[in-house]
């Protein structure tokens, strides 16, 4: 008598491709990958079966497969999962200036036609803050050759911003032993209160220059977020002090803040919303 065949397993079964050949079983990868990512700081697979509407078993499989590519990793002395350091490698990799440059330019255009403003998008490279795009007042693109678009961290409100994440020792390294550029008499040159006022930036998410830079020019600045909640740049409205007072930069500062959500957006970060009291 021939061998009886035995039954298929149950999670094969539930993640086999169905009427719509092998896309099933990416659908159901890639929603667990997006929610695992909404946990920060992780999810079990229980709760992960819940919110993607699978079996447990049928999750665990695709969360192992996942797990030994390297897209998922198990936190330490739990039963949770988060996102692993392979799929920070790829998009890591995906986030080359050029990208950078693609996301932010209608941004800055939209932001100047708003505002009226020169509008700045900037990056961390190294030991430089780099400009990588701007808007004229007119609107017009205005490409910041490289080595052309570097600016002092300390003195302008980009630079504050991008060195916001970075803890004090970290900060003084940046900013290295040489004393820094006075570029007015505003410009903050003593290292602790410099630190004082990247604190402040820290707390609140905004960075101004009031003349710091060009005693003729303010500016203000805000975080843009990648995937992870990492400040991956900073963008930024400019004018001069006779035209921008201090209070209509504060005004305009709502719109920058629009500015940076859309581009944080764009670069996968989720934001957090608040959470209302019952």
């Amino acid at each position: 008598m021939p061998a009886k065949k035995k039954p298929i397993p149950q999670e094969i079964v539930d993640a086999a491709p169905k009427e719509r050949g092998g896309i099933q079983s990416l659908e159901r990868a890639f929603a667990i990958l997006e929610e695992v990512a909404r946990n920060r700081e992780g999810i079990n697979v229980a709760d992960l079966s819940k919110a993607v509407g699978l079996h447990n078993s049928t999750t665990f499989h695709l969360v192992k497969t996942m797990a030994q590519l390297g897209y998922i990793s198990q936190v330490r002395d739990s039963k949770r999962y988060r996102i692993g350091t392979r799929l920070f490698t790829l998009a890591a990799g995906a986030l080359e200036e050029n990208s950078f440059l693609a996301v932010a330019t209608p941004v800055l255009e939209k932001l100047t036609g708003e505002t009226g403003e020169s509008a700045h998008f900037a990056i961390r490279s190294g030991n430089s803050i780099v400009v990588i795009a701007r808007t004229a007042g007119s609107g017009l693109l205005q490409m910041v050759d490289r080595n052309g678009g570097q600016r002092p961290a300390h003195a302008t409100a980009l630079g504050k911003v991008l060195l916001s994440p970075l803890n004090d020792a970290q900060i003084r390294q940046f900013l290295g032993s040489e004393s820094l550029r006075k570029f007015t008499p505003k410009t903050i040159v003593e290292r602790d209160a410099l630190l004082r006022a990247i604190a402040e930036v820290r707390r609140t998410g905004i960075a101004y220059d009031d003349g710091e830079f060009d005693e003729e020019i303010r500016c203000v600045a805000v975080p843009v977020f990648d995937f992870a909640g990492r400040v991956a740049g900073a963008v930024g409205i400019s004018g001069a002090v006779w035209r921008l007072s201090l209070q209509s930069l504060q005004a305009k500062a709502e719109q920058v803040r629009e500015a940076a959500r859309s581009i944080s957006a764009q670069l996968g970060y989720k934001e957090k919303k608040p959470v209302r009291a019952a």
